[in-house]
C-alpha cells in the first residue's frame, strides 16, 4: 500500500483534525485469541504465492509464466488478467484444480507510481455504487480510493469469473490480494455475490489489508463474507485509516507475531497484545519492512 506515504497523509489529518492516532482505550475488553497449529498455517500458502503474483505483468499472469511466484501454484489455468499498475491495479482471474476454486488476486500499491498512492491517500467514505453493489444501504460506507479503484476493475473480473466458473464447471471462489489489492479483493468478495448464481460460494484470505469501510461495511463483511486478513507483525498498514476517522476492519483477523507464531483473533479490531492493535499501538511503533512480509517465508511482490 505504500505505508510511508500513507503515514505521512494520515499524520496531516491527524494534525488539522487535532486528533491523535492513539491506542485503544486501556479500559477495552480484551478480546479471545488462538493460535494456529502447523497445518493451518500452511494451508494459507497457495493464497500466499497467488496474492505475491498479481504483482507481476498481466502478460506473465495470462501465460502463467512468471517465475517462481507462479511456479509454486504450477497447476493454476488463467483465464484473464488486466490493469495497468497505475489507474488500475493488476489484477488476474484463473482456475486452481488442486484447490478447486476460482481464484481473483489484485495488486497491492506500486510506489512508484503517483495514481495509487493517490487511491491510498483518498480516505473520504462514500456509500457503495449502486449499479456494482445493488440492495446494499446507503449506511454502508467506504474508503473512496478503494472503492474507485475496484469499480473500474470489477466489470471484466466479473466476466472473467463467470468464464473460468462455466469453463471449469466450478462452484467456488477464492479472492486474494495484498495491501490495496486486500482491499480491492475484499470489495470484490462483496461486489461478486451480487452478481452471480446463489449455488456460487465465495472465500475472502488477504494480506496486509488497510481498513476498508465503516461500521456498517465491517457488520455486513462479518453477515456475508468467509474472511481471513492476514497481518505481519508490526506492518502499519492494517492499523490505517484509523479508528478515530471511523473506518473499521471486519473479523477474520490471523495476526503473525514477534516470535512467528500465527495467532487468530476474535471479534473486529482486536486489541489483544497478540493482534495488531495490540503490536502497533499507534503508525510510529509500526515496523514499514513487515508490510511485504515474509508470511510463512513469502514476500510480495514479483
Amino acid at each position: 500500500m505504500g505505508s510511508r506515504w500513507i503515514f505521512l497523509a494520515q499524520a496531516l489529518i491527524v494534525l488539522f483534525a487535532g486528533v491523535q492516532a492513539l491506542p485503544a482505550p486501556l479500559l477495552e475488553a480484551r478480546q479471545s485469541t488462538s493460535t494456529l497449529s502447523t497445518a493451518q498455517v500452511a494451508a494459507f500458502k497457495p493464497f500466499t504465492f497467488y496474492a505475491s503474483t498479481a504483482a507481476c505483468n498481466p502478460s506473465t499472469t495470462l501465460t502463467w509464466t512468471c517465475g517462481a511466484n507462479c511456479n509454486a501454484n504450477p497447476t493454476f489455468q488463467p483465464v484473464a488478467s488486466g490493469g495497468d499498475g497505475d489507474r488500475t491495479q493488476f489484477w488476474f482471474v484463473g482456475y486452481d484444480p488442486t484447490l478447486k476454486t476460482v481464484i481473483v488476486s489484485h495488486q497491492g500499491t506500486d510506489t512508484s507510481k503517483i495514481m495509487p498512492i493517490l487511491t491510498d491517500v483518498n480516505i473520504i467514505q462514500n456509500p457503495l455504487n449502486a449499479t456494482l453493489f445493488p440492495g446494499i444501504s446507503s449506511s454502508v460506507e467506504v474508503h473512496s480510493g478503494f472503492a474507485g479503484t475496484q469499480s473500474r476493475s470489477a466489470p471484466d473480473v466479473l466476466a472473467a469469473v463467470q468464464t473460468a466458473l462455466s469453463r471449469h464447471s466450478a462452484n467456488h471462489v477464492t479472492l486474494t490480494g495484498h495491501s490495496l489489492g486486500a482491499a480491492i479483493a475484499l470489495l470484490d468478495a462483496v461486489f461478486l455475490p451480487l452478481h452471480l448464481p446463489s449455488t456460487v460460494t465465495f472465500k475472502s484470505v488477504t494480506y496486509g489489508m488497510p481498513r476498508v469501510g465503516n461500521q456498517a461495511f465491517a457488520d455486513y463483511v462479518d453477515a456475508h463474507v468467509t474472511l481471513s486478513h492476514v497481518n505481519n507483525k508490526k506492518d502499519p498498514v492494517p492499523i490505517l485509516p484509523g479508528r478515530f476517522l471511523g473506518f473499521h476492519h471486519p473479523s477474520g483477523e490471523v495476526h503473525i507475531t514477534d516470535a512467528n507464531g500465527w495467532v487468530a483473533c476474535a471479534g473486529q479490531d482486536n486489541t489483544s497484545d497478540l493482534c495488531t492493535i495490540g503490536a502497533v499501538p499507534n503508525i510510529f511503533e509500526g515496523e514499514d519492512s513487515d508490510h511485504s512480509g515474509p508470511y510463512d517465508g513469502v514476500r510480495m511482490g514479483c
